[in-house]
Order: structure tokens, then sequence, then C-alpha cells
């Protein structure tokens, strides 16, 4: 079985920017993001987070949010970094259950070549496509190494061409459903919903009301994408 992770306030952080990393390592729970790396520096963001693991200290958790499966990106990502142990993978462009499993079986494998227990690593799947939701019913027993399901609203408003989908820390319509839609989908598979990240860095007052808001409909944490965002979003959801 998995560890399960603190989720309260995970910090996204850039894999191949060694001046971020530096910054942030201080988080509990860091998300080292290898899918933000641009084309040309995938392999400096495998290093880079395969220094972090292996720096990390004692109770620090350490996410990797690895390539999609459709990159051509993954497989290097998990071979590189699987047997250095992170604690979960966060899977971005998942499309349901299905996704969720052919992720497993990859992580199986590579445990098994390292020594590491079966299940060791965690599961994260980020829904970011509007056909994506007409799946969230599927993940329910997809695989036991499901902890949490989060949502990008920056690549579903990407994907459905919207001008906008905040104003004065307000989601859009279409924005508030795709939020809604995977708190009750991680609901239905027991496992925990994770907000997705807040891109108005500037605007903490919002992100403090979205963060209460997201507490009290039953939200376990929300990603953060900077350090000031991190310790709006552990205060907010504290206790």
């Amino acid at each position: 079985m998995a560890v399960l992770l603190p989720l309260s306030s995970p910090l996204l952080v850039p894999a191949h920017d060694a001046a971020a990393r530096a910054g942030a390592s201080g988080a509990r729970t860091l998300i080292l993001d290898l899918a933000g790396a641009p084309e040309g520096l995938k392999a400096e963001a495998r290093a880079g987070a395969a220094l972090m693991l292996a720096q990390r200290v004692e109770a620090q958790y350490m996410i990797l949010r690895v390539n999609g499966l459709m990159s051509g990106h993954i497989d290097a990502d998990l071979g590189a970094l699987a047997p250095l142990a992170p604690d979960a993978v966060l899977l971005p462009d998942s499309y349901g259950g299905d996704d969720a499993q052919h992720v497993s079986v990859k992580l199986c494998l590579h445990e098994a070549e390292a020594g590491l227990a079966d299940g060791a690593t965690g599961l994260i799947a980020c829904v970011s496509a509007s056909a994506a939701l007409f799946r969230l019913g599927s993940y329910r027993g997809a695989t036991r190494r499901l902890q949490a399901l989060t949502w990008s609203a920056q690549a579903l408003a990407l994907d459905v061409g919207a001008q906008s989908y905040i104003e004065h820390g307000a989601l859009s319509g279409p924005m508030s459903l795709a939020r809604n839609l995977t708190l009750f989908a991680a609901a239905a598979a027991r496992v925990h919903a994770l907000d997705g990240p807040y891109e108005e860095l500037d605007d903490l007052a919002g992100l403090q009301r979205i963060c209460m808001e997201g507490k009290r409909d039953g939200f376990a944490g929300k990603i953060a994408l900077s350090l000031a965002q991190m310790r709006v979003i552990a205060a907010a959801f504290a206790g």
C-alpha cells in the first residue's frame, strides 16, 4: 500500500530550475514538475528531480509530475526516477481509470527492478481535458495506488477555448463544474480531492477565499505555485 501523502499544500516546483528547487527545498511536500520542462530540458529536469529525491530529509514527501502517457517521455521519466522511490507520481492529462492502471503497471515493473515494495509509489491523476470529465467514474477500483484526483483549470480552459476562466477570485461556470465533478469523482473512488493551482499569484486574498470554500466542500488541499501561496493554503486547510 502506498504511503498516504500530506496533501494540504503541496508546492509545484519546476524540476529543471535549480534556483526554484533550492528556494522550495524546505517545503514538506513538493511536486517536482517534469512535464512543464521545455522539450530541450527534459533530461535536465530528470537530473534535478533525482537530486531532490537524493537530498530529501525525513518526513519530506516528493511527488513527480511526469510527462503524460502520449508525450513520449514518460518511460524515460519513470526509468530514471521510479527506482529512487518517489512517494507518488502525478499523471497529467489522465483520461480515466485505464490511464491510471497503465501507469500503475509501469510503476510495478520499475519497483520490482529496483527492489521496492509493490505499490510503494502512490498515484495522483489530473483531469486536464474536457473528454476526461466523461470518464471520471472509471477511477473507482482502477488501482490501489490511486490516492487523489486533481484538475487543471488552465488546461481545461485552453481545451474548450475559453477567453478566461477566473475573475476576482471566482471560477467561471464551466470551470466550477469541472472542479465539482472532480470532487465528486474523488469521493466515489474513495480517494482525496486535491484542488488545482490558482494562477493569480498576486491575489492571495482570492486564494484564501477559494481555499476556505474548498475545505468547506471537501477538498483535502490545494496545489501551491509559490511559497507565499503555500503558506496561505496551509493555514486555510489547517485543523
